[in-house]
């Protein structure tokens, strides 16, 4: 008998629920009120104006008024509300990552890139780092009137990326008047300060005027959270790394120092056998310092007969600043004596301390290094004299749309004209120059283990290294038009039949580069290729059309389908089907199954190939377990970073995948709605770096990743690619790899309590329970399991919750929110076997008041038990101690906002 696919068993799973559901028809069913008149308007997820709310795809939509007063600021920590998500990057990622500060989404675990972000129903320019998805830091976050989030595929609809749902942020279509807004955020524990501030004013009606100009501003800034101001950084001595002050020495085998066997002479410093480790969490950024401003203008017109013209311009412009340890430098040689043949002062043994393992004075004689002698040393050693090394991001991003809309013989129609930019700039502190280092060592003028000499701290002042390192730019240009109608009554059914069809023209562009002058000097710590040069250009051509039946009165049926064409790898094309069946006014149930795809991105596509460093790894042929074999050095062997090549592949195939759904929705007691909506995803050929830890953990199968220089060793500094001699490195380039299959169920509630005398309670829960995340690494390989497991790059949490109770009365309201992330089993280490990170929850709760025209007031506070990270040893992120992606480092804040409208 053959196995059935996941999919199959899931759509399965979901007819069963969806026969269950339809037991609850009989249910007692509260009429809801009928008659009222309703505007007609677009949901996303369809393209066809309708006066039901509830549409046969499952839609979340979240006012912003509900969620800035519980103080929340930014879109990041929007989303963070949202069950469905599970975050991969934030803006806490840009410390040690060079990701530019960017912050993205990530529905269903999937990746960032499948799920697309979308600003009043238009695609923004993409990060210009990759290339692949927007950064969440540039939407205008006090212009943003409701945020929908679209909990299923749609490339149907919209397109690429369009696979683990879309997030539609919908500014004020128009806005009169003033409103004046400032707030604060303290923090209970050190660091972490923010302020923030909007203004907004517009000016005419629209219906009643003919026209409204408004424009919004959003200003945000947050102090910077240290990795010595909370104390769980001292949970563990994490971030460890081989590179030490004073130095760690060897010449083949163990390395010695001369603070060991005990460390503790210097700071910052844990044993490791006859050498040092240094731990550098203390150094690194838990929040980084970050400021945002952003401007919202918008204009619209009313035309004659029914059309109105809107002009839409937005500005953003985010720098976020975060630091890092010290540079290291793992690739130094020092000689026994200097150039003028006296002995090197500094040498382990000439008059300066004693080794503590043994030098051998002709070592190397027959394969000598450039510029070393007989017994010489290699040196890992820090560049604290310099002090920490710090970068500063600069993203901006503009966009420009022109929009006309209005009805044309019974169509509604929209079409527009968009432009769309995003530039980051990233520029670096506290680096050296690397080739005067080296030569300060080989010289005997700088002193690795201990104080400087009046020409050694010269020198090191002198190699002092301030510059830009990297650029990026993108650009996207874009026609599209839509036009939807009704026509008729088709099959009796009392409801007409509606259609909508669409098309769109882009042209996409992007540059990325380094600083090569500026790279070259700090490429052995900052493992960038000072030749990376990744530009691509394509257009895409698509067109749509959405066709909505009523069958009988109580169901109606929706197709739809998208044709894409990209000019550099092929065409999609993409069906959806969806129902809906409401029997009674108190129950609807819905389904849907489509598919989908993903172009790969223009960075995926023609990104040069560039060196850059792992995590902390541990070589699995020459330090199997942490243990280093015969012959091969610790230091340079064991929990230490590689080099990794990395690069694009136009060869690449689109992503493909395959998406079902089936829900219900109850409202058979008054001012109650409970839904439950099935969901099931197949993604095949996804595109991707194999994770590292998967091709260090099996170097049996993945040995030909593994390229070895001559002395049969993986490269621990930028300095020692690409000359073959020198580089070992392991190749992670750009490749289509195996499938993920995923499926769960979405749960949520809401219920409204009036009561005589004591106001009004709303009842809110959204909920996301994941059965199964699994994925491959390669095409037909195993299956590795994601669930409540850190697999890859991070865990798939089995359960997230947010509850949230609203009480208001007049003036007056309060509220209480609760998140919940279920455990996890935590990455491998070296620390703890098998351990299990904890759950997460935290609650937010404050107190408004507001007056309809004039002051509102709001006092609160996040976090309010100061949960604790959970500890955590992953090392994907430069935070040790937890994970920053999930959870919430800055503890109990209090905050206040207010607001004046005129």
């Amino acid at each position: 008998m053959m196995k059935e696919t996941t999919l199959a068993y899931s759509v399965r799973l979901i007819c069963s629920a969806g026969a269950i559901g339809a037991s609850l028809l009989a249910a007692p069913a509260f009429a809801q009120e009928a008659n009222a008149p309703m505007a007609r308007v677009e949901i996303t997820g369809s393209a066809i104006k309708r006066i039901d709310a509830e549409t046969a795809v499952p839609v979340t939509v979240m006012k912003m008024s509900d969620l800035k007063a519980e103080g929340i600021s930014t879109v990041e920590q929007v989303l963070s509300t949202v069950a469905s998500m599970q975050a991969t990057q934030g803006t806490s990622q840009v410390v040690g990552l060079s990701t530019g500060g960017a912050s993205f989404a990530n529905m269903r675990g999937l990746g960032a890139n499948k799920t697309l972000v979308l600003l009043n129903g238009r695609r923004l320019a993409n990060n210009a780092f990759d290339s692949s998805a927007p950064d969440l830091n540039m939407i205008p976050f006090a212009a943003i009137e409701r945020v929908e989030v679209l909990r299923d595929g749609a490339s149907a609809l919209y397109g690429s990326d369009a696979v683990g749902g879309v997030i539609n942020f919908i500014t004020k279509r128009d806005f009169a008047g003033g409103i004046v807004s400032v707030g604060g955020d303290s923090p209970e524990h050190k660091g972490g300060t923010a302020l923030n501030s909007s203004i907004g004013y517009g000016y005419g009606d629209v219906d009643k005027d003919g026209f409204n100009f408004y424009a919004m501003g959003d200003f945000q800034k947050q102090r910077a959270i240290g990795g010595t101001e909370r104390d769980f950084n001292r949970r563990f001595p994490g971030g460890q790394s081989a590179s030490t002050f004073p130095a760690n020495y060897y010449q083949e085998g163990d390395a010695g120092n001369p603070a060991a066997p005990n460390c503790s002479s210097a700071p910052n410093l844990v044993p490791d056998g006859t050498s040092c480790k240094m731990t550098t969490s203390s150094f690194v950024d838990y929040v980084p310092r970050s400021e945002r401003a952003t401007g919202l203008f918008k204009g619209t017109l009313k035309l004659p007969n029914n059309h109105e013209l809107s002009l839409e311009y937005l500005h953003s412009r985010s720098k976020v600043e975060s630091q890092i340890a010290p540079v290291p430098y793992g690739g130094l040689v020092m000689n026994p004596r200097l150039p003028n043949g006296a002995a090197n002062p500094y040498y382990p043994g000439n008059g300066n301390f004693t080794p503590n393992i043994p030098l051998d004075p002709t070592f190397g004689a027959g394969d000598l290094p450039p510029g070393a002698q007989p017994g010489y040393i290699n040196v890992m050693w820090r560049d604290l004299p310099n002090g920490v090394r710090a970068d500063e991001n600069i993203n901006r991003q503009q966009r420009f749309v022109a929009e006309l809309s209005g009805n044309v013989a019974g169509w509604d129609y929209r079409t527009g004209l968009s432009w769309g930019e995003n530039q980051v700039t990233v520029n670096l502190r506290g680096y050296s120059d690397g080739d005067m280092i080296t030569q300060g060592v080989l010289n005997g003028v700088i002193n690795p283990f201990g104080e400087q000499s009046a020409a050694g701290m010269a020198l090191l002042m002198a190699a002092g290294l301030d510059g830009n390192i990297q650029n990026a730019k993108g650009t996207t240009k874009t026609f599209d038009l839509n036009a939807s109608r009704e026509f008729g009554d088709w099959l009796g059914a009392g409801k007409n039949v509606a259609l909508a069809i669409g098309g769109q023209a882009s042209r996409e562009e992007f540059i990325s580069t380094a600083n090569t002058e500026y790279a070259e000097k700090v490429v052995a710590s900052t493992g960038i290729d000072p030749n990376t040069h990744n530009e691509g250009s394509r257009t895409v051509y698509a067109a749509y059309a959405e066709l909505n039946v009523p069958i009988v009165k109580s169901l109606d049926v929706t197709a739809a389908v998208r044709y894409d064409k990209y000019s550099d790898f092929g065409n999609s094309t993409n069906p959806k089907v969806s129902f809906r069946w409401q029997p009674s006014p108190a129950v609807m149930v819905r389904g849907s199954y489509s598919t989908g795809f993903r172009a790969p991105s223009l960075y995926e596509i023609n990104a040069a190939n560039t060196y850059t460093n792992t995590s902390t790894q541990s070589d699995p042929i020459n330090c199997p377990g942490g243990v280093p074999i015969p012959g091969k050095a610790s230091a340079t062997n064991c929990r230490v970073q590689f080099q990794k090549l990395l690069g694009g592949n136009s060869s690449l195939d689109p992503e493909e995948s395959k998406n079902a759904t089936l829900g219900i929705v109850f409202e058979g007691v008054k001012n109650l709605t409970l839904t439950a909506d099935l969901w099931a995803i197949e993604l095949d050929h996804q595109i991707a770096n194999l994770a590292e830890d998967d091709a260090f953990a099996d170097p049996v199968k993945y040995a030909d990743l593994f390229n070895r220089n001559t002395a049969g060793n993986l490269s621990v500094d930028g300095s020692q690619c690409p000359n073959p001699a020198t580089c070992g490195y392991v190749d992670l380039r750009t490749q289509n790899l195996g499938s993920i299959k995923t499926n769960g169920i979405d749960l949520g509630a809401q219920y409204r309590l009036r009561t005589t005398g004591y106001g009004t309670f709303n009842f809110a829960l959204n909920s996301t329970w994941v059965h199964e995340y699994k994925y491959q690494n390669v095409e037909d390989g195993d299956w590795h399991k994601n669930v409540g497991v850190f697999s890859g790059v991070g865990p798939v949490f089995r359960w997230q919750n947010t509850a949230n109770v609203r009480w208001s009365s007049k003036e007056f309201g309060a509220g209480l929110t609760a998140k919940y992330k279920s455990g996890y089993q935590d990455a491998e280490n070296s620390y703890e076997e098998n351990h299990r990170v904890a759950s997460y929850t935290t609650f937010d709760g404050y107190l408004s008041y507001t007056q309809p025209k004039g002051v509102a007031l709001t006092f609160g506070v996040r976090n309010l038990f100061d949960r604790t990270p959970p500890l955590s040893y992953q090392e994907t992120t430069f935070q040790a101690g937890f994970d920053p992606r999930f959870t919430d480092v800055t503890g109990r804040t209090f905050y206040a906002r207010a607001s004046y409208s005129f």
